[in-house]
């Protein structure tokens, strides 16, 4: 065991723990049994981490100061090389184990950027020939954390991880929309029985019914590939409160620059970064958004549901591929569990959802304690959603397939026809002859027809 020593006191740990004192003390007292944060969340702040050092050695080359103290405390370039490569080896998948941060913490995400300092510092203290923990080589705060601070770090990472996600999602949304328009042409030509709060309605075509899935989700799609643009604005090097009163412009320039390679994505510096750090505004757009969809993929999944029952005594006006038993007593009985799982990530969303919102409302003049929840329940929709669109897609959507017969039959066991002839006889009395004639469609087809030609 180690030694390490604040103010609050010594502690031991793991020789070769990666995480540090400041790690120990929020696991400790965070210890909520929940989930560790987001581990998109961490390599983002990973990422931010590597930048920082990129650009203070790009500064202090271009200065003709390899070993100046732009490199780090003790100004030795190789400390600048090695929290590279331990960010390089993090990026890769190495000591995912070490961070151990509950996820819902106090300290406005503090502990997690504690905990990433941490683990990258020990992992350089390592590529150097140095044991854990002796940060008088490579520290923390002073080396690991330089330029940053958790109020500009945590933010910039969360808008990264979304963005990652929003990505895939969006995708994700164009190949379910285009599936939907693939059913859309093939179910063209099937003549069905409308329903309006699920009593029967007029003549349509499964196709329609399929065009206007694929409509809905195709503007989901849209409003999430929009909002990106919102996320790209970052307040790193804004730090504490967005002042950037600490720092150079030529870093803060330097660090989004080298943060934009990295990520590969079109990041921006805020006009005004206190308002970044102050307000959680566009986190509560995109989650809203992502409510959206929920709403659509619930609403779909559960016209799935619907038009699949039975399926020999419900609608069953469409087959959904059987995946696996649906019961433990009832032999034969197959339900439509993609649906249903699709119905209750849209729940889980809509819960998130509420979370967001809460907690971006509840901050306080320059900073927001509760972004931890934000970053939880966002990452969490956004990674919910990019798969359940993903298993909507494969293994309902291009599955299933039309019962023509079953369209047909109950088409025509109704009187939707009916509604054809108000212009021509008037609604009062169309809806006189379907009561003299109600339970027998061929007698009101006869009927109707007696009335136009009679006049």
């Amino acid at each position: 065991m180690r030694k390490e020593r604040d103010e609050l006191g010594e502690r031991k740990l793991p020789d070769e723990a990666l995480y540090g004192l400041q790690s120990l003390r929020a696991e400790e007292n965070f210890s909520l049994g929940y989930r560790k944060t987001n581990l998109r969340l961490i390599r983002a702040m990973v990422m931010i981490k590597k930048a920082a050092a990129l650009a203070y050695g790009k500064i202090a080359e271009s200065d003709g100061q390899g070993d100046s103290p732009d490199c780090g405390k003790n100004g030795k370039a190789e400390q600048s090389r090695a929290i590279v490569e331990a960010c390089d080896r993090v990026l890769a998948g190495e000591a995912e184990g070490e961070f151990i941060v509950d996820a819902l913490q106090g300290g406005a995400g503090t502990s997690t950027n504690m905990n990433v300092n941490e683990v990258i510092a020990n992992l350089a203290l390592k590529i150097l020939g140095k044991t854990p923990g002796a940060y008088d080589i490579v520290h923390p705060l002073d080396d690991v954390n330089r330029g940053q601070s958790t109020n500009d770090v945590y933010p910039t990472a969360l808008r990264i991880a979304a963005i990652e996600l929003l990505r895939d999602l969006s995708d994700g949304c164009a190949k379910l929309q285009e599936a939907l328009q693939k059913r859309e042409n093939e179910f063209a030509d099937i003549k069905k029985l409308g329903r309006t709060e699920l009593q029967d309605a007029v003549p349509i075509t499964l196709g329609a019914e399929f065009g206007a899935y694929a409509q809905a989700i195709g503007r989901d799609r849209w409003r999430l590939y929009k909002v990106e643009e919102r996320l790209r604005q970052v307040n790193l090097g804004g730090a504490a409160v967005g002042l950037s009163d600490k720092l150079t412009r030529r870093y803060r320039f330097e660090v989004i620059e080298k943060l934009r390679e990295l990520s590969g994505m079109g990041l921006a510096a805020a006009e005004y970064p206190m308002d970044l750090t102050q307000n959680n505004d566009v986190f509560v757009e995109v989650s809203g958004l992502l409510k959206s969809l929920g709403v659509n993929l619930t609403k779909i999944a559960n016209d799935l549901r619907l038009l699949s029952s039975g399926p020999y005594g419900g609608l069953g006006e469409i087959h959904l591929a059987p995946l696996q038993k649906g019961s433990t007593v009832m032999p034969g009985k197959v339900n439509p569990v993609i649906p249903e799982m699709v119905i209750q990530v849209g729940i889980k969303v809509a819960a998130n959802d509420y979370a967001v919102t809460a907690a971006a409302a509840r901050g306080e003049l320059e900073l927001n304690a509760f972004s931890p929840i934000i970053a939880d329940a966002l990452l969490e929709s956004l990674s919910l959603l990019r798969r359940a669109v993903f298993l909507f897609r494969t293994r309902c959507v291009e599955s299933l397939s039309p019962n023509r017969e079953r369209c047909a039959e109950l088409l025509a066991a109704s009187y939707a026809f009916a509604a054809s002839y108000g212009d021509k006889l008037g609604y009062d009395r169309v809806s006189a002859i379907i009561a003299e004639n109600r339970g027998d469609p061929e007698k009101i087809q006869k009927a109707l027809d007696a009335a136009i030609r009679t006049g």
